[in-house]
């Protein structure tokens, strides 16, 4: 693979949230060669002098569904898995060319998506599965018809199917296993109810803490993890109790709820995009008033639940959530937190804070030696208003593992000195 330097760059660090001018980045075979801030030897090289711009690292949204092609997972589960595939390919795409390099799913992408990506087959950002949600009969992920009584159907399959439907410990373990079993590289419980989901109250409470325990027993001794759909006090305490790495949503969290979370470094992953994109779409595309209502109560506190967290010291990661065609609003999640926190604050949520919830510290999240060479070249200064980002003319350059997605840039004369 070729080498390429960028050179004169206003390189963002990640971990302590500031830029850092004058930066060379060497990169080479997929990899950060080098960082330096003094002249070095580049060699034969393609050579970019950045002339000042703002270089990030490759943004992480670690809450998506990339096979969620429309916003009603019933629907969705009856579709062909053939034409789920197709669509999330656009999705994935477009998900890239927003400068998002790495997402986390959080239900319904499966490993041949994952594979699909590596080989070449499908252009899209590294791509971390949970498979399907591990829910409870009637919990949120359960979206199998009314009156059904079988534990398996039609719309049973791994694309297209949210929830893996388990009662009880021993089965519980078992779908725990056989997510890892297909390819999942961390899991997905559904702790509480959802807004999308009608007959399940936001607020409740979903598993037992036996339950919930022998699920994360199954991760830990798989190394790996488990994210917990919860909003609820009560809901996310339980998951906290139970040991899982990262709360999803957390919207009617309290000051006591926070402070359990900060004591036992579980991170929070809001998702206000969703609720803002449901607000003004959600009556068009069909969902029922019980869902919309549910979807304003969240909303409205939304906000105040970040800031509480924030406060509080738990550790904020960056997650949409978002469904279907609102899929294109995913840079809003990046402003709708600038009333809680700076912009360098929330990029560090969507870096470094992310990289480190997902096990891929010092490998994604951060432009440092070693690292994958993921990463956005900015016209302008996201630090002043994240905004911009959601401009395409603004993203002039986005690499992926060394390659360029995106590439505005001007090659300078060669030169074995940057």
């Amino acid at each position: 693979m070729t080498r390429i330097v960028l050179h004169n760059a206003n390189l963002f660090d990640s971990e302590s949230a500031t830029l850092k001018p004058g930066a060379t980045i060497v990169i080479e075979n997929g990899i950060v060669d080098a960082v330096s801030f003094e002249p070095i030897e580049v060699g034969d090289a393609q050579v970019y002098d950045l002339d000042g711009r703002v270089v990030l690292p490759g943004l992480i949204d670690a809450h998506v569904h990339v096979s969620s092609s429309v916003a009603d997972f019933f629907k969705l589960s009856l579709m062909p898995q053939s034409l789920i595939t197709a669509k999330s390919k656009d999705i994935l795409e477009q998900m890239l060319a927003r400068g998002f390099t790495t997402v986390r799913d959080a239900g319904g992408a499966d490993a041949g998506l994952v594979a699909a990506i590596e080989e070449g087959h499908f252009t899209g950002p590294r791509l971390f599965i949970a498979g399907r949600a591990i829910t409870q009969t009637g919990g949120h992920g359960d979206t199998r018809p009314a009156f059904f009584s079988g534990q398996t159907c039609a719309c049973c399959g791994a694309v297209g199917m949210l929830g893996h439907v388990a009662d009880g410990v021993a089965e519980v373990r078992r779908a725990v296993r056989e997510e890892i079993r297909n390819g999942a590289t961390h899991i997905k419980v559904m702790a509480g109810g959802g807004i999308s989901t009608p007959n399940d109250p936001i607020d409740g409470t979903q598993y037992s803490e036996e339950e919930m325990k022998a699920i994360v027993d199954e991760a830990t001794a798989a190394r790996t993890y488990v994210m917990a759909h919860a909003y609820s006090p009560d809901a996310i305490q339980r998951a906290v109790r139970c040991g899982v790495r990262s709360i999803e949503h957390g919207n009617l969290i309290d000051a006591a709820t926070a402070r359990l979370m900060a004591a036992h470094g579980t991170y929070l992953v809001p998702t206000l995009a969703t609720y803002a994109a449901i607000a003004r779409e959600g009556k068009r595309i069909g969902w029922s008033e019980a869902m919309l209502a549910k979807t304003g109560r969240v909303q409205n506190m939304g906000v105040s639940a970040m800031k509480m967290a924030y406060e509080s010291g738990v550790k904020i990661g960056l997650g949409s959530d978002l469904l279907g065609e609102m899929q294109v609003l995913q840079h809003e999640e990046l402003t709708l937190r600038e009333t809680v926190m700076k912009p360098a604050e929330i990029l560090r949520s969507a870096t470094w804070v992310n990289a480190e919830m997902m096990n891929q510290s010092g490998r994604l999240g951060v432009i440092a030696q070693g690292a994958h060479a993921d990463l956005i070249v900015v016209k302008g200064n996201p630090l002043d208003g994240l905004a911009i980002l959601a401009e395409p003319q603004n993203l002039l350059a986005i690499m992926k593992s060394g390659a360029f997605h995106t590439n505005r840039l001007t090659r300078s004369t060669p030169n074995v000195r940057a």
